[in-house]
């Protein structure tokens, strides 16, 4: 029994030793051509950077605003794909287009109309589509009004000239904007007793008397323009040319604000009220990871895609009304379908298989060809076990040709060669030539044992080799 257990733990020492053999020779043989697949495709992921920056700079508008707020949204829905989205409060549009410029932030809202765009910027910026419309609201307490109109109700730009209106504060581009459209009505600047300040003192300063207007350029979301649109003594200003102000200035939209919106069961506003609007973008710098304008272009579309005061849904985001080019990223999530593989793996794997993709298939195609040579270098590796031992057992029959040794050495050597070949493992595809290797020990052994067996019949007190009892 004992014997029998010892034989078959032998036997399975012999089959895991052939089969660690038989794996190193495979890696051996195929390991050259993974080291360069491996290097070849880290060396692809380094220069390709299929994966984005895990942080990313927004630059949004003052506290309050509707820009603030829309960089919340932002923050949090990119905050679910591990994106740290750090909101960089501002001034306005302009201040943004500067941040933008200097590398200061990544992307940034910019309203249209509002910044001063310089030849480089096409160049060197990129849009990913017009989010929403940001109406020109002008509020004027009614008290004021009264001076210039027995209505109390201002119906043209140039009825502001004498009041004291704020226009906002420098780096929001408003002022700019402002300053177009009274031109455009031949009123000089200088007629109009203008400020500065921001929301939140220009609001004050007004609910308290000491300003006649306020110009906001904000979307709906504002809560200064809620707030103001229910204050008591305070109305919202109506552009009866608003069709014809889009006519004078492309980036300027007729929109109207319909009656009650704001509160239906306070009827507000009482009645429609026509408005002027441009057209914000969310602007990117041109060296912004693909990865993160595809993630910022894709939450826009849930973001900004509802229905609200002056849109129906799906009527933004949209590619109209850009003054820059359109990111690839952005005219891809607008105007296209969503990429196949994001429908069904996580936004990571899907985007590292996109973007890694040409790539791996130019690998492949080179590497199919060289892979072919592996399958005869195993075959070397595994037979060069059994074939180094043939030069031996040739180094032995020679000597015996020419008579070197004697050849009770020689059978000696034999012996050795023989035991050393017992401990040869093979795989059993490739036995046939450990078996001939055996059979060729034993066909010299007889040849050298010849002579030998006919030394001792002549001289019975030579000593016999026990490898010659064969």
């Amino acid at each position: 029994m004992n014997v029998m257990l010892a034989a078959r733990s032998r036997t399975a020492a012999r089959r895991v030793r052939t089969a660690l053999l038989n794996v190193r020779d495979l890696l051996l043989s195929a390991g050259p051509l993974a080291f360069v697949a491996v290097g070849l495709v880290v060396l692809a992921y380094w220069w390709l950077q299929p994966n984005p920056p895990r942080r990313v700079v927004l630059a949004t508008g003052p506290a309050q605003s509707a820009y603030a707020e829309f960089g919340q949204r932002y923050r949090q829905a990119l905050a679910a794909e591990g994106i740290e989205v750090v909101l960089k409060e501002s001034e306005g549009s302009s201040a943004n287009l500067q941040l933008l410029r200097e590398g200061a932030a990544d992307l940034a809202f910019v309203q249209g109309g509002t910044g001063e765009l310089r030849p480089e910027d096409a160049d060197t910026l990129e849009s990913l589509g017009s989010l929403f419309v940001e109406p020109v609201w002008i509020f004027y307490r009614e008290d004021a009004a009264r001076r210039v109109a027995p209505s109390g109700r201002l119906t043209r730009l140039a009825q502001l000239q004498g009041l004291r209106v704020n226009v906002g504060t420098p780096g929001s581009g408003l002022p700019t904007l402002v300053e177009r459209l009274l031109e455009a009505n031949h009123v000089e600047p200088a007629r109009v007793r203008r400020t500065q300040l921001g929301q939140t003192p220009a609001t004050v300063d007004f609910l308290a008397g000491r300003l006649d207007a306020l110009v906001f350029a904000s979307a709906p979301e504002s809560l200064m323009v809620q707030m103001l649109l229910q204050t008591p003594g305070v109305r919202l200003m109506d552009f009866p040319q608003n069709e014809a102000y889009s006519r004078r200035f492309p980036f300027l939209t007729p929109v109207t604000l319909p009656r009650g919106v704001a509160d239906l069961a306070g009827d507000v506003p009482p009645t429609d009220v026509r408005l002027v609007a441009s057209t914000t973008s969310l602007l990117a710098q041109g060296g912004t990871h693909p990865a993160l304008l595809q993630l910022f272009a894709q939450s826009a579309q849930t973001l900004h895609g509802g229905a609200g005061w002056f849109n129906r849904a799906r009527d933004f985001p949209n590619t109209r009304h850009s003054e820059l080019p359109i990111a690839a990223e952005g005219e891809r999530a607008i105007n296209g379908s969503p990429p196949l593989l994001q429908r069904y793996l996580p936004f990571w794997i899907a985007n590292l298989v996109e973007r890694m993709w040409l790539v791996l298939g130019v690998l492949l195609a080179a590497m199919l060809p060289l892979s072919r040579v592996v399958p005869p270098l195993y075959q070397f590796r595994v037979r060069s076990r059994v074939f180094r031992w043939y030069g031996r057992l040739r180094e032995i029959e020679d000597q015996f040709e020419v008579g070197g040794q004697p050849p009770q050495e020689l059978l000696a050597q034999l012996d050795r060669l023989e035991a050393q070949v017992e401990k040869v493992s093979v795989p059993l595809s490739y036995a046939d030539g450990l078996y001939a290797l055996k059979h060729h020990i034993q066909i010299v052994r007889q040849k050298v044992a010849g002579p030998a067996a006919a030394r001792v019949d002549a001289d019975p007190d030579a000593p016999a080799t026990g490898g010659s009892a064969a």
